[in-house]
């Protein structure tokens, strides 16, 4: 060993240092990419992306080829390490306790701590390049990774393991919102909010986002002829549903564009007006925002009645109404209709009693409770359990509530503010003196 330059025996030691640091950080790397971007990679060509997923395929041989390496080279280094002390310091006790120490500290920061860490904040930088190197390198010492892998995988079948049967990686609805959440500037704010939104239609039902049978504006084609046309010629809706005397007795959905063909040919009757009426589309209460949206894509249908277990109107549904739960409410509104909706002076909104909670909640960023009831009439009334007088103030949930105005058994205006909004304007208002 003496007849070995000494120049050559330290590029040695650190050729070894950096093959033992390549095989720790690749360890980390492989095990800590990101399975669901490897495999897009994958899919798009990128040859170290397609290597990776094939040494991922089997973790065994992987982790096997990587200790055999990382081992023999960690070995390798010791005794060289060793020989080159004892060179320089001669057969000295103390030789032996300085190599045991530069070994250590080597391996624990050099080859372990150091690239292991490296190889955690850039997984994707590393595991591809090194697959280039490890893939081939499986092939060459298969032999011993096939013996050394039989033994560990039979000790493993012993306590009820098997290497080879491995479970789809399926990624839960909660854990993909937390990866869209965590995608920062790849995905913009507002796609974010829609992906989703997208994803909690399924727990979203026709009755959340249906307009309710009270605001429901239907025609009733046996009244007064010229009532029917100036109500037809007058609303602001496409589709209506089409009634005889009340909301109970659905005959089916009027379209304005028929109306209006008819009105430009002079063919509108009430005869005329009761062929053109389309057939009724039915929606069972519970069904969720997912299929409903299904079923109108399959049914072409784009207005729908929503019906109790006992076939009773509870209120309308379009698919206007669904795809505002994904993109947000439009701006446009009705020529002539009041805002459900006003905010005074002092930072407090006047709120209709018919307004949506969830509505609500998705515009002013608040979380009224909408478990139980859909509108701001309902959550009062279910929570005072009577019917109050103006005036009446209560507190729900930490939203101050103040009732202005009834009408008949429901609240027709009420003024809401949320509490954390009312202490941190008095705190703004009246400061802490320094």
């Amino acid at each position: 060993m003496n007849d070995i330059p000494l120049s050559v025996q330290l590029g040695t030691l650190i050729f070894l240092v950096i093959v033992s640091a390549f095989f720790s950080a690749a360890e980390i790397a492989m095990v800590s990419l990101n399975r669901h971007r490897l495999r897009h990679l994958a899919a798009t060509g990128h040859r170290g992306a397609r290597l990776a997923e094939k040494l991922l395929a089997r973790p065994d041989r992987l982790i096997s080829v990587i200790l055999l390496g990382s081992n023999a080279v960690n070995a390798l280094f010791a005794t060289l390490t060793t020989l080159t002390v004892v060179r320089l310091m001669g057969e000295d006790e103390s030789a032996i306790g300085i190599a045991t120490v530069i070994i250590t500290l080597v391996v624990l920061i050099l080859t372990d701590l150091a690239p292991k860490t490296l190889a955690t904040l850039h997984p994707e930088r590393i595991a591809l390049p090194s697959a280039y190197v490890l893939r081939p390198l499986l092939w060459v010492i298969y032999p011993i990774v096939w013996v050394i892998n039989g033994i560990a995988n039979g000790l493993l079948r012993l306590v009820g393991v098997n290497v080879q049967r491995r479970g789809v990686e399926r990624v839960a609805p909660e854990e993909l919102k937390t990866m869209i959440m965590e995608a920062g500037v790849l995905i913009p704010e507002s796609h974010q909010d829609m992906l989703l939104a997208i994803l909690d239609l399924e727990k979203t039902t026709v009755e959340d986002v249906m307009i309710p049978r009270n605001r429901i504006e239907g025609v009733d084609i046996d009244a007064d002829w010229d009532k029917v046309v100036d109500h037809l010629t007058s609303s602001n809706h496409t589709r209506m549903p089409a009634y005889r005397g009340s909301l109970d007795n659905v005959v089916g959905i009027i379209h304005a564009r028929r109306v209006l063909n008819l009105q430009r040919e002079d063919r509108l009757t009430r005869e005329s007006l009761v062929e053109a009426i389309l057939d009724p589309y039915f929606i069972p209460a519970g069904t969720s925002l997912t299929t409903q949206l299904l079923n109108f894509r399959e049914t072409t249908h784009r207005v729908g009645l929503v019906v109790d277990e006992y076939g009773d109107l509870k209120g309308l549904v379009s698919v206007d109404e669904i795809v505002k739960e994904i993109v947000g409410d439009f701006t446009t509104r009705a020529i002539g209709r009041t805002e459900d909706l006003h905010q005074e002076s002092d930072g407090s909104y006047i709120v209709r009693g018919s307004t949506n909670l969830r509505d609500l909640n998705r515009r002013l960023e608040w979380n009224l409770p909408t478990d139980e009831t859909r509108t701001l009439n309902g959550l009062i009334l279910e929570y005072l359990q009577d019917i109050p007088q103006p005036g009446t103030s209560v507190m729900i949930h930490g939203y101050s509530v103040e009732i202005l105005r009834t009408r008949g058994t429901a609240i027709d205006v009420a003024r809401i503010r949320h509490v954390n909004d009312e202490n941190k304007d008095s705190s703004q208002e009246n400061p802490d003196p320094e």
